[in-house]
């Protein structure tokens, strides 16, 4: 049998509407109390931190026997049970993190955020209401729009070294587009006195360079491999396609994943890249010799939303950082996958995060949260949060821009905000 609508009568749909969004509103209190509740949690379990570390070694101080039989249990327990209260947050380290600038705009939630590697001081942002666009980090001013799919668009790259785009998009196509744009115009109508805000039309970019075809489900994740020659693509199809980039031609389909593919990306320097999936793994594959090998890594029991490879950190050693909605993030030596050399525990699912040159992670959170911590898994801060400059909804993605003096951390959520930050980290 076919399956038919069923015409709702109109005073019963808006009745229905009405409800679904106070559900909505009620739903937004709701989780705004906890994200308060959560802070005063983390504020009071530092402070019994401190204090049961100050009356440790006020026992040492006075020789005194430390306690045994019950009361050592008694404290083990205690112990034992703060941990899991307070997680991996260790004494976070001396860090100034401060709100800078707004890019809004979008109509609905923001996917993921990018940075392009020419140097213009621009950001590029996609969105579940079908554009990309590129805005002036400085002035928060939108400078292109592109409008060219016709589905969500989960992720952009910019190109290594031209001023290209990369998006993928829930219409199941992979576009390149022409990203360019005249920062000296921008500059002339800033000195524009006469001009408004509402009086500035944003140029619109319509059609992509190319267009990738062949996969049967959205595209999450895109990312160009060494020299921009290639991508890579993850699809819920279950599969990642490898294209070469002038002629648009599948060169290869990656086939191994047990469940949708979440995120792909390549390393910065070989031909070497890593795909997340939803059945709990992320696998390694290898493009450097004529024959590809892959290998694959079972170090989370829950969706691996986010894999990336860095040289950051102590020692400058190849590595790879996964994150997942285990609430974890974990870092393996890419010269010895047996086992992560660090693992940290967080508070809430693990969405798209950025690895700094000096080895900060920032880490977006479904609970609203950005996190920074070192490859260690030391705790650095936390982005603030006031009434004000924050995100109110899930943290989707962040991004570094290191070269950028204004600021050079950026955030996008759920919220339909990009938001710019200014963290400076102090030297001991």
């Amino acid at each position: 049998m076919h399956k038919t609508e069923v015409d709702i009568p109109p005073t019963i749909r808006k009745r229905l509407i009405h409800l679904f969004g106070l559900i909505e509103k009620e739903f937004e209190t709701v989780c705004q109390e906890n994200v308060v509740l959560q802070e005063k949690v983390e504020s009071l379990t530092e402070k019994v931190n401190e204090k049961y570390l100050t009356t440790e070694q006020f026992q040492v101080n006075s020789k005194q026997k430390p306690p045994t039989g019950q009361k050592l249990k008694t404290a083990e327990k205690l112990k034992a049970q703060t941990s899991k209260i307070v997680s991996s947050f260790k004494s976070p380290s001396a860090a100034n993190c401060q709100f800078v600038k707004e890019y809004g705009g979008h109509r609905d939630g923001l996917w993921d955020l990018a940075l392009p590697h020419t140097g213009q001081p621009v950001i590029g942002t996609c969105s579940a209401d079908h554009t990309a666009r590129i805005w002036c980090i400085e002035t928060g001013t939108p400078l292109l729009q592109y409008t060219g799919h016709t589905g969500s668009i989960n992720s952009i790259k910019f190109h290594p070294s031209k001023d290209l785009a990369l998006t993928s998009s829930g219409d199941q196509t992979i576009q390149i587009w022409q990203a360019a744009v005249n920062l000296d115009n921008l500059r002339d109508r800033e000195s524009d006195d006469t001009e408004t805000e509402d009086d500035r039309v944003i140029p619109i970019l319509r059609t992509p360079s190319c267009t990738f075809l062949g996969h049967n489900g959205p595209v999450m994740a895109s990312d160009w491999l060494l020299g921009g020659d290639q991508i890579i693509t993850a699809s819920w199809d279950r599969t990642a396609n490898l294209y070469d980039v002038e002629t648009s031609e599948l060169l290869n389909s990656l086939t191994g994943h047990d469940e949708e593919l979440t995120y792909a990306s390549s390393h910065h320097s070989q031909k070497l890249v890593v795909t997340a999936s939803r059945d709990t793994t992320f696998r390694l594959w290898d493009f450097r010799e004529a024959i590809n090998s892959v290998s694959v890594f079972q170090g989370h029991t829950d969706t691996v939303t986010c894999a990336v490879f860095t040289s950051a950190g102590p020692g400058g050693e190849d590595k790879l950082v996964s994150g997942s909605d285990d609430r974890s993030i974990k870092v393996w030596e890419l010269r010895n996958m047996r086992s992560p050399i660090t693992t940290i525990r967080a508070e809430s699912g693990v969405n798209r995060f950025a690895i700094a040159s000096n080895g900060v992670i920032a880490i977006p959170h479904d609970n609203r949260q950005v996190m920074l911590y070192d490859m260690t898994g030391q705790r650095v801060n936390r982005i603030p949060r006031t009434a004000r400059n924050r995100h109110r909804r899930m943290v989707t993605a962040v991004a570094w821009s290191e070269d950028n003096p204004f600021a050079n951390l950026f955030s996008c959520g759920f919220d339909r905000l990009a938001l710019g930050w200014s963290v400076q980290l102090c030297k001991d």
